[in-house]
């Protein structure tokens, strides 16, 4: 059994995740307290391979942000992190590894296998803080059972309350030892040939936040339900590799009275109450949160996913969801749920192939808010859509989507259409004139087959 070197018996390590942040980082403060601390980040293949190439570049550009911020010490190894965390550990005689709590189902085994792995060698994973304003698993009911239910876990969430943002250490002495960035063991970044992504990092997304406050937050209780407007804050993919925490955005909401603050707590919320059902039912990644909606029939995806993955459908609004998915690697809430539910009710194809094509190309691809969204829109979730609600796309697109300005951007075959007519290519004499696809499907027509096999299964 090997003890920590006595000549670091100071050192800690500190092993970032999903917090590539160095404000507002309670396990950072934890290390500081330690003494020297080595900052690590472990390429775990379980991760790393299902990830699609977008989040990998993302995480990429991340990485590299956090490491500039550490002036160039941020050490990057590769390989199983029971392996590589006890190695590093070893190699710079650490006691403790500090991390921030991982409220994941493959996470939290993880970091119970390195706990494990570093407690042969009688060093210590110290688990502070969460990616969450309120860990996964703090909120129950007055029975001491987890909330199934937004509205009442929401109004227990906001009589709970969270801590202040932490503090940043005042001497943080960091450093470096091993492979860093410019290592081998730094992956290159894929070709993502013409989709663009936001600047990555700590600044770019309090940049982006503070912009958000100013201009944006008074408006956003209306403007956000609008793809065709700038009206949310782009700071999902932030908040999923933790370039800043949600206690820093609450902190900040907490000084501004507008509608649009209190309905940005709420989204806030809905992340947290996400991922405590996660945490509750680890099953409900993959699994039917209501079984009873497991029974539906579903077709196989074959030609028509294809088209909806690639944005041919011949439905303007669910179109150019798809291709804004493939343009910068993020779509709009709203669009998102008129996709997922034209994929589960128009084409009738199972929402988990639908959630697998999210996180394949979503920058800020999300297990608990992605997957538990589609169930929502399946009607199979927590406070789920019911499945008879089934939306329609032309109506959604004429809806918040008015002008036709959404689908112009990402759908140049109908720019020539004008106005609230691009909903609607079939009407317009000329809406086929650049090549844009017919309809795959008649909505009124697969809105019936979907809600009798609804009835079939109801019983």
């Amino acid at each position: 059994m090997a003890a920590p070197a006595s000549s670091r018996e100071s050192t800690s390590v500190l092993w970032f995740r999903r917090d590539l942040r160095l404000h507002d980082h309670p396990a950072l403060l934890a290390a500081a307290r330690d003494g020297e601390v080595l900052p690590l980040f472990v390429l775990d293949p379980a991760l790393w391979g299902p990830s699609g190439d977008v989040r990998r570049a993302y995480l990429l550009r991340s990485l590299r942000a956090l490491d500039a911020d550490l002036g160039g010490r941020l050490v990057v190894e590769r390989g199983d992190p029971a392996e590589v965390v006890r190695r590093v550990a070893r190699r710079v005689g650490a006691g403790r590894v500090h991390a921030s709590a991982d409220a994941g189902p493959y996470g939290r085994r993880r970091d119970d296998d390195v706990a494990s792995a570093l407690a042969d060698d009688e060093r210590e994973l110290v688990r502070t803080g969460t990616p969450y304003a309120v860990g996964p698993g703090t909120i129950l009911n007055g029975s001491g059972k987890p909330f199934q239910v937004f509205t009442p876990f929401s109004r227990a969430w906001a009589e709970h309350g969270w801590p202040a943002p932490a503090q940043l250490p005042d001497d943080v002495r960091w450093i470096r030892d091993g492979e860093g960035v410019d290592g081998r063991h730094w992956p290159g970044e894929p070709d993502l040939g013409d989709l663009t992504l936001p600047e990555a990092g700590e600044e770019a997304a309090h940049d982006r936040w503070h912009e958000f406050l100013e201009h944006g937050l008074a408006d956003y209780g209306h403007e956000r339900e609008r793809p065709d407007h700038d009206g949310t804050s782009q700071l999902s993919h932030a908040l999923k590799w933790g370039e800043l925490h949600p206690r820093t955005l609450l902190a900040d909401l907490r000084r501004k009275r507008s509608d649009g603050a209190q309905t940005y707590r709420t989204e806030l919320c809905w992340r947290d109450f996400y991922a405590d059902v996660l945490w509750n039912r680890p099953d409900s990644a993959r699994e039917y949160y209501k079984p009873q909606l497991a029974g539906l029939r579903y077709d196989d995806p074959g030609e028509a996913f294809t088209a909806w993955a690639q944005g041919r459908t011949g439905y303007p609004v669910v179109d150019a969801g798809m291709r804004q998915l493939r343009s910068v690697g993020w779509v709009h809430n709203r669009v998102r749920m008129i996709v997922a539910s034209f994929l589960v009710k128009d084409l009738h194809v199972e929402w988990r192939h639908g959630a697998r094509e999210f996180l394949r190309w979503l920058r800020d691809g999300d297990l608990a808010s992605n997957n538990h969204g589609w169930q929502w829109v399946a009607g199979s979730g927590t406070d789920a859509s019911p499945f008879f609600r089934v939306f329609n796309p032309v109506t959604q697109g004429r809806k918040f989507d008015p002008q036709g300005d959404y689908v112009r951007r990402y759908v140049p075959e109908l720019r020539h259409v004008p106005g609230g007519a691009v909903h609607t290519p079939w009407e317009v004499e000329d809406g086929y004139e650049h090549g844009y696809p017919e309809r795959i499907v008649d909505h009124a027509h697969e809105r019936r087959v979907a809600l009798d096999d609804y009835a079939r299964v109801k019983g």
